[in-house]
């Protein structure tokens, strides 16, 4: 057993080393210009989740939306300016958090080390340590990504994987963007973290009726029951006062809890009780599901997480390092 143990983190490494030479990135990039910039993120996120444990969900979801939209180039953290309506702004990332926090990490990165470390790092670094301090796993991180200076609203609107979405709408998004149906049904197990609005999942519990007349019918992949208890929280398809939480009883704690909802028709989303719907990754959810694969999917998740964490980064001379990560130099 501790062989293996050491084999997994080892073969991680090799895995982060060789997708890291494809994307140009390096695993130790700041070895000599910012030698302590992984302790001091590591550092300030173990302070931040301590005093708000919740946020450890919210942060990897800004990673996911970051990485979807122009690549792992913090283009999603850019505010709005004149002229332009950023990513954020866009109706998918309204409800997104941990903003504050990033801006917390960066001012102690930029205090030790001026100009460095990029927002793309500090976001991809955060989300990985919000997931071991969730008690989930940990991997390699290449860096040296750069951070974009162009966020589109409407990018946004058009890129991010829908909530609602079912698994081929959903497999064409993530291979756009180099990732396959297994990374759609790993990364899906992020899932296990946070909480969401009622109007992202309200649509399942309601009939309602869309702008063209035709009439929606209450979800019949969810579970009744299940159903019945949404509806204590959520009041109606508007109501945006109340959070359920995505993986519920476990939602601070990253396990795969996530699996078993889904694999008993109580995934929150849509997207999620696609996953059922699909030969490959319905066998891959009631795999891990049996809760006798938890180290499998800690190492997927790990894959799925360095493949996603190179995607459409910027290296080199393109883009820059931003001296705070909302606004362009």
């Amino acid at each position: 057993m501790a062989i293996r143990s050491l084999l997994l983190p080892l073969a991680l490494l090799a895995l982060a080393a060789s997708s890291a030479a494809v994307a140009n990135l390096e695993i130790g990039f700041y070895s000599k210009t910012c030698p302590d910039a992984e302790k001091i993120v590591r550092e300030e996120m173990a302070k931040i989740i301590a005093a708000a444990p919740s946020l450890a969900g919210p942060l990897l979801r800004l990673h996911f939306h970051d990485c979807f939209v122009r690549g792992c180039d913090a283009s999603v953290l850019l505010e709005s300016t004149d002229g332009n309506v950023p990513e954020k702004d866009a109706k998918p990332n309204k409800s997104l958090r941990g903003f504050g926090s990033v801006e917390r990490v960066k001012a102690k990165l930029e205090a030790a080390c001026p100009g460095i470390v990029s927002c793309a790092d500090v976001l991809t670094l955060m989300s990985r340590d919000a997931v071991v301090l969730a008690k989930g796993p940990f991997w390699p991180v290449a860096l040296g990504r750069r951070d974009g200076r162009v966020s589109s609203a409407t990018e946004a609107s058009n890129e991010l994987p829908p909530a609602s979405g079912d698994v081929p709408l959903l497999a064409k998004i993530f291979a756009s963007k180099g990732l396959d149906l297994k990374d759609l049904v790993v990364l899906s197990g992020a899932h296990t973290l946070g909480a969401a609005h009622c109007p992202s999942f309200a649509d399942r519990l309601y009939n309602t009726t869309s702008e063209n007349g035709t009439s929606g019918l209450v979800d019949p992949s969810l579970d009744s029951e299940y159903a019945d208890k949404l509806r204590l929280k959520c009041k109606s398809v508007d109501d945006r006062t109340m959070l359920s939480e995505m993986d519920p009883g476990s939602f601070k704690t990253f396990d795969t809890s996530y699996y078993r909802h889904v694999a008993k028709r109580r995934g929150l989303f849509r997207s999620d009780a696609a996953l059922l719907f699909d030969a490959t990754t319905k066998d891959y959810v009631q795999r891990i599901a049996t809760g006798t694969f938890d180290g499998d999917f800690f190492r997927d998740f790990s894959e799925s997480m360095i493949k996603m964490g190179d995607v459409g980064v910027l290296t080199g001379a393109e883009g820059e390092i931003r001296k705070k990560c909302h606004v362009l130099n």
